[in-house]
């Protein structure tokens, strides 16, 4: 058994630790300010409202007076932020895990400004702890309920790598390993964007009333080799596209994510700043609006011409119509 904390309550590290608690492994879930929301459910109804399933009665919630017991308790922390809170927390973390802890890292997005890479502002504000970040097809909902699910562990340090994947890995959680942590990171940045493309098509699509089956997929296929030229670009592997966190994590994401949802509202005609707004305000996190921004401004610092993830930031950020996401395919 291994003692395990998420930091963070947000939907996926509590699915994260749901899952975990099932294993049998001790679980602490540690909620900050952030998780007013959501906490009072965790604690008295043993819920989080954006999951299906109770928590595990071995599952053990702390607000945030429990910081100092939630890191004591950390053999291995898990990071459950969103990419703009992963440096706050992991400053409050630092100061009440040991160093030699390993960190797990579950957050798809560039750091808001800097650009960087979650394992990136990780290193910087946990040193000495080895990295690992996940990435891959994984909705938290599914994960709660126990389906299937498969994805990829990455990290520069072997043995943390596969210490992490052991104790996430069981007969419904499928984990896969690779050394390219650029490239899974830069992968879960980028399918956000694609996604939020193909939530646009798809509500284009139900407010003409057309099927648009064929461009749907050839935005899906050109969005795909999109992702493994900026990964190939940014020091990854373009293989790494091609697997669990590139072409697996966009299928998912375009099929049911939050950025679908986002990208859809668009299509069918809602003002994309208010749409994102209103989302936050329903606690839900749209990674893929700030990444379209990021993969814009990281393809032109590459040299990179990718149009589905252009189109998306122009629609998002510029104004453009929906119809823009049709010219990509031109």
């Amino acid at each position: 058994m291994t003692s395990v904390t998420v930091f963070g309550a947000g939907a996926a590290g509590t699915a994260l630790a749901i899952h975990l608690a099932r294993k049998g492994e001790d679980i602490v879930v540690w909620g900050s300010e952030h998780d007013a929301r959501v906490l009072p459910e965790l604690l008295e109804r043993r819920r989080h409202p954006s999951l299906p399933e109770h928590l595990p009665e071995s599952l053990k919630v702390l607000g945030p007076e429990g910081l100092a017991d939630a890191g004591a308790h950390a053999e291995v922390a898990v990071m459950g932020a969103s990419s703009g809170g992963a440096r706050p927390l992991s400053r409050l973390v630092a100061a009440v895990i040991e160093e030699t802890r390993p960190v797990v890292s579950i957050a798809k997005g560039f750091e808001p400004g800097s650009r960087k890479r979650m394992s990136e502002v990780y290193a910087e504000e946990l040193p000495g702890r080895s990295i690992v970040a996940m990435s891959g097809p994984s909705l938290a909902a599914e994960i709660a309920e126990g389906l299937t699910t498969a994805v990829a562990f990455a990290s520069s340090d072997p043995d943390a790598l596969e210490a992490c994947a052991r104790l996430f890995r069981s007969e419904s959680f499928l984990v896969d390993t690779t050394d390219d942590l650029v490239g899974i990171e830069i992968c879960g940045v980028a399918k956000n964007v694609a996604a939020i493309g193909a939530g646009v098509l798809e509500g284009l699509s139900q407010h003409l009333q057309q099927e648009n089956k064929n461009p749907r997929a050839a935005l899906f296929t050109r969005a795909v080799h999109e992702i493994a030229g900026l990964v190939e670009a940014g020091g990854g592997r373009r293989d790494t596209a091609f697997g669990l966190a590139g072409v697996g994590d966009l299928l998912v994401t375009s099929l049911g994510g939050r950025n679908r949802m986002y990208g859809e509202a668009i299509g069918m005609g809602a003002e994309p700043g208010q749409t994102l707004t209103d989302m936050t305000a329903r606690g839900l996190t749209v990674e893929g609006a700030d990444s379209a921004l990021d993969v814009h401004d990281l393809a032109k610092d590459l040299g990179l011409d990718l149009p589905v993830h252009e189109a998306v930031y122009r629609i998002v950020h510029e104004g453009a119509p929906p119809e823009s996401i049709l010219e990509a395919l031109r």
